[in-house]
């Protein structure tokens, strides 16, 4: 182990680096898109089922494939490695998102509109936060995928923890293998760690609890 990291302790900071760059750029995006679409397919469900089966047809797509697919748009790189990772966040946050507000308690719903609530009130104040912890176990999910998927960046020259496995997979190294599958690991456990606890301060029966 230390003479592991005398040799290659260097990189695998810096490929660490590149790995939670790629990841969290791509869950973020995929964040910012998935559920605001997912509140709103709830308003126009005709398009609900029409865009979550897109979703789930983008997302059987072999991540190598789709990786290999956007190179001609945007070449070889972190880019094209952060755009197909966002595609495959999008479909666990989104249906999530669509999920968690449609079992919102509809006498909630119907309470919020009898008191004057306009629809981005109801939204913010009443269906967000109690679709909050549904909503949280699809972007736990979707972190888990990136993270674990974000090593087949290394094909394409997107960096990260997969430089590591693919170089010993390529070298017969078995050092270099494990020393860049457990840091993913460790990230993928410790992501889905503090967004657990990210979904536990934004429940609002947690909230109640710690008053």
């Amino acid at each position: 182990m230390e003479s592991f990291l005398q040799e290659y302790g260097n990189d695998l900071v810096i490929k660490t680096i590149e790995h939670l760059y790629i990841s969290a750029i791509s869950l973020g995006l995929g964040i910012l898109v998935a559920v605001p679409l997912g509140i709103l397919l709830t308003r126009t469900k005709r398009l609900a089922s029409f865009v979550i089966g897109l979703t789930s047809i983008l997302q059987t797509i072999p991540s190598l494939a789709l990786l290999t697919m956007f190179i001609p748009l945007f070449g070889v790189g972190k880019t094209t490695a952060i755009v197909a990772l966002f595609i495959y966040s999008l479909l666990p946050i989104l249906r999530n998102t669509y999920l968690g507000v449609m079992n919102v308690d509809r006498t909630l719903v119907d309470a919020a509109k009898g008191m004057g609530m306009t629809n981005f009130q109801q939204i913010k104040l009443v269906e967000l936060p109690l679709a909050m912890p549904t909503i949280m176990r699809g972007i736990r999910l979707g972190a888990v995928y990136v993270i674990a998927w974000a090593t087949l960046a290394s094909y394409i020259g997107g960096g990260g923890l997969g430089d590591l496995i693919f170089g010993g997979l390529n070298l017969y190294k078995p050092a270099l293998i494990i020393g860049g599958t457990i840091p993913v690991i460790i990230l993928a456990l410790l992501s889905d760690f503090l967004l657990g606890l990210l979904e536990k301060k934004l429940t609002p029966s947690q909230k109640g609890e710690t008053v």
